[in-house]
């Protein structure tokens, strides 16, 4: 059966959906759809509207070759949304993204905003027509008109230094400084010529880098987290309310214990809802959990406290009496209604899939969301919230063919535990005709294998034969606050054991050829894949991506090094630190690694692909020959976003399993010039 996973140009061209809003009355959903650009280097985004109902077919918005995304309605119908698409006043401009009005009725997009800065987000008030933009401004300026100035001036030098007087410096992929994020109320919106903006938090340095604002449903106030430093390079993150009358700015919690930020308001503006993140130590490992704060000034009240889930509040019901969240849970993430005055916790969503991007409807009988599983890729779907019952709407595209079957299965640790994974068989295993499989790895270290993902699809695989196991070790979120305990500061334990425990049920089966199996993961399944490399020799081939390889070096040169120092003390680094087992490597390797990866940073990758040719079993012979390969990314980060250095990740880990898992050699992809 031929299927877009059997050709990695079919596959990059898949189209990708993200992000969901639903306007005040309920009547419209809109959407983001991603596909790839005519040149096919890069994803261009566009808002596609999607019935509610699931009478009409979904029909596309906004059309430009720089893209739309960002989508947020105002009260009054019109959409709001952020294109770096060129001002018709100035179509030779310099293009940045900008704040752009769709209206209600129908017609072309208007530019409502654009600033030196750019617009990076829109925040929408629910009753009234509020808005709030974030943007960034560099740290010195006093003002729009002093940014503007001082960007130009820089721009105009050529100067690209930054100057630092704190942490962290970098975050991700990005060299933070001397830019800044913002938060700015828009004022006389409807006011062509009138238009202006307040700086809602002047102070706030870079503490507003991770947050996102929420506005309680009057637009009368905003609450956002807002982290802040602390001595030795640390930080916390403490909740934070501004007045969007005075400006007055408020810390509503604030302590050393837990980082807070905010989740929805309530509908009639008296709670809010806080998500409240234990910090964590050496022997204390992390855990979410919510909080209800009264806004009159009250002490916050644990909403849900003997729910064993790490939960995301998304929505209130209308009359207040539930909020509606997913939260991780035995390999999915469904959709639950906490009962605000008892905390009673109900399961709504039934199936195996992962919802995300709920909104409520304003009867508060139907949710409308993103879902996606190992089964498809994220759509939009309608959820009765009183029985469950959830209905696939007519989205943008259509779920791609599969090449085989999704499973669950299970396995036991050494101490016990049940560790639960996905199984991905390719069309034709069987008893009579075992296939070739593959261990793969999650990153995290906390998280599920539970929702779709285009960097590690499991069917490009088992479209080439390979059958694949997802499995959710030690550290997992999903199955338990144990299950994170078990694993935390102890990397190479019962994670290690777990993966070995999934292992040996899986060569197991009978339609499995336990004498060709592979390991595979990134960033922290990276760190198990080293891991995994010098303590067995049962995997005939091993690939890395963005992997963690000597703990003491990764630990202060990360983007987020205070929260690694807190996890382990130096003898839990050195003891789970791969780099020490080198000399037991006796498995061909392939590295991968973009330079831009900053939480991970190429040190890693290099020093990695150095010592496994100069002190592992499979060195390099006297002719510089290796079974080991190392795959650079120049110009990608953690992970490898452009669709054409996907399909090089693609091809490079096909033809290396191909090579020495199957014993056959297979073309590498011709752009690598070789």
């Amino acid at each position: 059966m031929t299927t877009p996973f059997s050709s990695l140009d079919e596959f990059v061209a898949l189209p990708r959906l993200s992000g969901l809003v639903l306007n005040r009355e309920g009547t419209r959903l809109v959407t983001s759809v991603a596909t790839l650009n005519p040149k096919k280097t890069a994803y261009q985004t566009a808002l596609w509207e999607v019935d509610p109902t699931g009478e009409k077919p979904a029909r596309r918005l906004t059309r430009s070759s720089d893209g739309e995304s960002g989508a947020a309605f105002l009260s009054s119908g019109d959409l709001l949304f952020t294109s770096a698409r060129p001002d018709p006043d100035d179509p030779e401009g310099e293009k940045r993204p900008s704040l752009w009005r769709l209206p209600a009725t129908g017609g072309e997009a208007s530019l409502l905003l654009a600033r030196e800065g750019g617009v990076a987000g829109v925040t929408t008030a629910h009753a009234t027509d509020v808005v709030v933009v974030t943007g960034s401004s560099l740290a010195g300026s006093a003002n729009e008109e002093d940014d503007a100035e001082r960007r130009k001036t820089r721009k105009e030098s050529g100067v690209t230094a930054i100057l630092h007087s704190g942490y962290p410096v970098r975050f991700w992929d990005a060299d933070l400084g001397p830019d800044e994020p913002r938060y700015f109320a828009l004022q006389g919106i409807d006011d062509d010529g009138g238009r202006s903006l307040d700086d809602l938090i002047p102070s706030a340095r870079g503490g507003l880098r991770e947050a996102h604002p929420v506005l309680s449903p009057d637009g009368s106030a905003l609450f956002t987290s807002l982290t802040v430093p602390e001595e030795r390079g640390s930080q916390r993150t403490v909740l934070v309310r501004v007045d969007l009358g005075t400006k007055e700015l408020a810390v509503l919690l604030d302590d050393r214990e837990n980082d807070y930020e905010p989740g929805p308001v309530s509908p009639d503006g008296r709670y809010l809802v806080v998500v409240k993140d234990r910090r964590t130590t050496a022997e204390l490992a992390p855990r979410t959990s919510l909080l209800l704060l009264p806004l009159d000034g009250g002490a916050p009240t644990p909403l849900a406290e003997e729910w064993d889930r790490w939960p995301s509040p998304l929505a209130w019901l209308p009359d207040g009496s539930g909020l509606v969240v997913t939260a991780d849970d035995d390999g999915g993430a469904p959709v639950f209604v906490i009962d605000v005055a008892t905390g009673a916790v109900r399961r709504v969503t039934e199936d195996a899939a992962a919802y995300s991007d709920v909104q409520v409807s304003p009867d508060g009988t139907m949710a409308y969301a993103l879902r996606s599983s190992y089964l498809f890729p994220a759509e939009a779907v309608r959820i009765d919230l009183a029985s469950g019952a959830t209905e696939r709407l007519l989205n943008p595209a259509e779920r791609p063919a599969l090449p085989g079957s999704l499973g669950r299965v299970e396995s036991v640790g050494e101490d016990g535990q049940p560790v639960s994974s996905w199984l991905v068989l390719p069309d034709g295993a069987s008893a009579e005709s075992p296939v070739p499989a593959l261990l793969w790895i999650h990153g995290g270290p906390i998280g599920s294998w539970n929702a779709w993902t285009w960097r590690w699809s499991p069917w490009i695989m088992a479209a080439r034969g390979y059958a694949v196991l997802l499995p959710d070790p030690a550290l997992s979120t999903g199955y338990g606050q144990h299950m994170v305990d078990r694993g935390w500061g102890q990397w190479g334990r019962a994670p290690y054991t777990d993966l070995m425990a999934a292992t040996d049920g899986l060569v197991a089966r009978s339609d499995i050829d336990g004498s060709r199996i592979a390991a595979m993961g990134g960033s922290f399944g990276g760190y198990m894949a080293n891991w995994i490399a010098g303590h067995t020799d049962r995997f005939a081939a091993i690939v890395t991506h963005a992997s963690l390889w000597s703990l003491d070096q990764f630990g202060p040169t990360t983007d987020v090094a205070y929260y690694w120092e807190r996890e382990m003390t130096p003898e839990a680094r050195d003891e789970n630190s791969p780099h020490r087992f080198v000399a037991d490597i006796s498995t061909p390797m392939l590295v991968i690694h973009g330079d831009k990866d900053y939480r991970v940073p190429i040190g890693e990758g290099l020093r990695l692909w150095y010592e496994l040719l100069s002190m592992s079993r499979l060195p390099a012979d006297n002719a510089g020959s290796t079974p080991h390969r190392f795959l650079y990314f120049p110009d990608e980060n953690h992970w490898i976003l452009k669709p054409q250095h996907a399909k090089i990740w693609y091809g490079v880990v096909e033809a290396f399993l191909a090579s020495n898992v199957l014993g056959e050699e297979r073309d590498l992809p011709t752009e690598l010039g070789l």
